[in-house]
């Protein structure tokens, strides 16, 4: 048993001081105790919170951190431009360094504040396209990166199988993603013995988009694995939107509500380019948005329409995405300022005499854990205990209190305020550092100079 003191925490009743989480062997919450005193064993902290959820990540994209800033010599550069360069980059990568990117990206989302995250995982072939012995062999070496850093992890296999809409078929880095139907499930089925042997690791599925997908495949993987969670990418580019207006006659989230029965096992990611009709109806399906804020401002994608989705009772949760900067508050406060940015207004997500900080974080929260299908986005008896504490005197954010913490830290402060972070139960960010930051850095290090001089 292990147990936390906090002067204060944000528990599932909202802000109580003096607080006592006792954590059982299991990884989850056993007892949770507000106006307590503290026992010796006790470890001490400024502020807890639970942990959010990375519900989107590409962790080999980590890798690529300044290699595409560069504008081209002719034309507007965009997603699409950007993702020639991905191409290219990924066609190098073996799957030790596939492994050590990954722990590294873990590692800081870990640093950041998150303390699970959802890999969509669609690196499945050798370079140039060939199959692998085990075709599990790079979801093995995710699942692998999970256990070194100890971060909870929703593995989400991605079936890959054309090059549009209109079927047309894959090529150059395209064919690392490759896969048949019938090869999706095997894979799936060779990713759950992988995670057998922890409680907090899920396997759902991951159709990439109505890009890569035809249209009888979805229904297959729609029905395929019914109670786990299904992930898909939708409505990130405008090109796509006409592609799919040409192609199936319909705009690719009209499309996907009037064809599939999408309720709360759906994570829909980006939803940049929607109607305010599909705005409204996604959010009364339950499903949860999945918004990379960062990562969709850095590809020149678009603005989500938060307020409207919010407001309607959407639910939202965050994630990394490309992992350019990985930051828990970053993400947040992106989608926030991009709101403000379009609207030219103060604080649009907030309601009226709310904080804005608290809204964001409790969306999040619910929505990061329904997405990753995990039991945590609370500091709550019998769930998950993944938590983070903050000190926001580091971010020189002395004598905030309840939610002004929250608006604090997420629009003026820092990871540096963020000491320990615990996933499952799981002490791996002490002191602002995960434990096993030294090995892992090193290995990056290695592994990244090694790629830079192939490139």
């Amino acid at each position: 048993m292990t147990a936390i003191f906090a002067q204060t925490a944000l528990l599932a009743d909202g802000w109580r001081k003096h607080v006592r989480v006792e954590i059982g062997d299991d990884g989850r919450i056993g007892k949770v105790e507000a106006d307590a005193a503290p026992s010796v064993e006790s470890e001490r902290v400024e502020v807890l919170l639970p942990a959010l959820s990375n519900l989107h990540s590409h962790t080999f994209q980590r890798a690529m951190a300044g290699l595409t800033e560069r504008r081209g010599p002719s034309g507007r550069d965009s997603f699409w431009t950007w993702r020639e360069v991905m191409y290219r980059f990924l066609d190098i990568l073996s799957p030790d360094e596939i492994e050590a990117i990954a722990a590294f990206a873990f590692m800081e989302m870990q640093e950041a504040g998150f303390s699970s995250v959802a890999e969509f995982h669609y690196l499945h072939n050798r370079q140039g396209g060939g199959a692998y012995d085990d075709p599990g062999e790079l979801a093995a070496r995710i699942c692998a990166a999970s256990e070194m850093t100890g971060i909870g992890l929703t593995l989400l296999p991605v079936h890959y199988a054309q090059g549009g809409v209109d079927g047309r078929l894959l090529k150059g880095g395209q064919l690392r993603f490759a896969n048949s139907l019938d090869g999706f499930m095997r894979l799936v089925e060779r990713s759950e013995t992988l995670s057998a042997g922890r409680d907090d690791v899920t396997v759902g599925i991951a159709p990439h988009s109505l890009r890569a997908v035809p249209v009888e495949d979805l229904a297959e993987l729609a029905r395929f694995r019914p109670d786990r969670p299904i992930h898909m990418h939708i409505a990130e580019q405008e090109a796509e939107i006409d592609e799919t207006l040409a192609v199936l006659g319909a705009r690719p989230m009209e499309w996907l509500l009037a064809n599939h029965e999408v309720g709360a096992r759906w994570c829909l990611i980006h939803c940049t380019h929607m109607t305010p009709g599909e705005t409204v109806a996604l959010a009364a399906t339950g499903a949860v948005a999945g918004l990379c804020s960062v990562t969709e401002a850095n590809l020149g994608d678009g603005i989500f329409d938060g307020d409207r989705f919010l407001d309607h009772g959407g639910r939202l949760g965050i994630g990394s995405d490309s992992n350019i900067s990985i930051s828990t508050i970053g993400e947040l406060r992106q989608l926030d300022y991009s709101q403000r940015l379009r609207d030219r207004a103060r604080v649009v997500l907030a309601q009226p005499g709310g904080s804005v900080g608290r809204r964001l974080y409790d969306a999040a929260l619910g929505g990061g854990a329904q997405a990753l299908g995990r039991s945590s986005g609370a500091i709550e008896v019998g769930r998950f205990a993944d938590m983070v504490a903050i000190d926001p005197t580091r971010d020189g954010l002395h004598g905030l209190k309840e939610d002004f913490v929250l608006d604090g830290w997420i629009f003026a402060g820092s990871r540096e305020a963020v000491t320990d972070v615990w996933s499952a139960g799981r002490h791996m960010v002490r002191g602002g550092r995960h434990i096993a930051r030294e090995a892992i850095s090193a290995r990056y290090g290695v592994c990244l100079s090694s790629i830079m001089d192939r490139l």
